[in-house]
């Protein structure tokens, strides 16, 4: 090889020198120098993969949350309830297409009879159903509403709302024990009725027993109630009214802010402000 080497001439020996020495740099790169991609993970999700057993246990036990339901009236389920409870569309629409007629359900099987929800959703939901007290113990404490105090030979005494006791208000049928205590309270949250229209906010009332209500009871004199002067009261004080909670107390006071005092007409362009009870509210406020 050295003298085959030798025949060459000078340039074509280095020409082979520089070949060598450039093949054997290239198998030194290729032997110490490491190839493989690195993978550079930023901040965020390092932070991310190393919650990532968090994030899948938390997923785990979202998969086996199951909502706990607690009993409730199905006269007022709403859209999303009833979509939690796994109705139909059609079937919550049935239910409140009825409700629209001033009727109600007072049973499980009516229930179905009006939603014609299946039977195996009606034994799953039915247990928590809850009705009025006067809905269950009809049957049990009817009595002919002649045999009461206010017979129909006699002459109706209409009382003063804010003036009966719990005695007077068990007078009336379709009102028992634990109503008559639920309007009392209502009576004392808000120092006093106003307009027998608050009735209807009244929880377990039916059109029907309200309709008894107003033949036996009126608001004779307005009662002595503190009343809230709406452009004077602070967040912390309007808060504290019954009707107000605090996002809408903090909304009227934004309201003033940007437009000076409020009269009873702008109600209603307050954000959040409950439309059907602005004639109830307003009785109970200074302007």
């Amino acid at each position: 090889m050295l003298k085959s080497f030798l025949h060459y001439s000078k340039s074509q020996q280095i020409g082979i020198i520089l070949l060598f020495l450039i093949i054997l740099v290239a198998q030194s790169i290729y032997f110490f120098k490491d190839f493989n991609s690195v993978y550079k993970v930023d901040k965020g999700q390092a932070a991310w993969l190393a919650n990532q057993r968090i994030i899948d246990s938390v997923q785990l036990q979202q998969a086996n949350y199951k909502p706990t339901i607690y009993p409730f009236n199905p006269n007022f389920i709403t859209d999303f309830k009833g979509y939690k409870l796994g109705m139909s569309v059609e079937e919550i629409d049935r239910l409140l297409a009825f409700r629209k007629q001033n009727k109600f359900v007072n049973s499980a099987s009516e229930f179905q009879a009006v939603t014609k929800v299946s039977d195996s959703l009606l034994k799953a939901i039915s247990p928590y159903f809850k009705f009025p007290d006067w809905v269950k113990n009809k049957k049990n404490n009817y009595q002919p509403f002649e045999n009461k105090n206010y017979s129909k030979a006699e002459k109706v005494i209409v009382l003063d709302i804010n003036e009966a006791t719990k005695e007077d208000l068990m007078k009336v049928y379709g009102i028992g024990d634990k109503i008559s205590d639920r309007i009392l309270t209502e009576k004392e949250k808000y120092g006093g009725f106003v307009s027998m229209e608050q009735m209807q906010f009244v929880w377990g009332l039916s059109p029907e027993v309200i309709e008894n209500l107003n033949k036996y009871f009126e608001v004779k004199s307005a009662p002595k109630i503190k009343r809230i002067n709406i452009n004077n009261a602070s967040v912390k004080e309007l808060s504290q009214f019954p009707f107000f909670k605090y996002a809408l107390a903090k909304d009227i006071v934004i309201y003033r802010s940007m437009n000076g005092d409020i009269k009873t007409e702008d109600l209603s362009k307050i954000k959040g402000f409950p439309i059907d009870k602005i004639k109830i509210i307003a009785l109970y406020l200074e302007f």
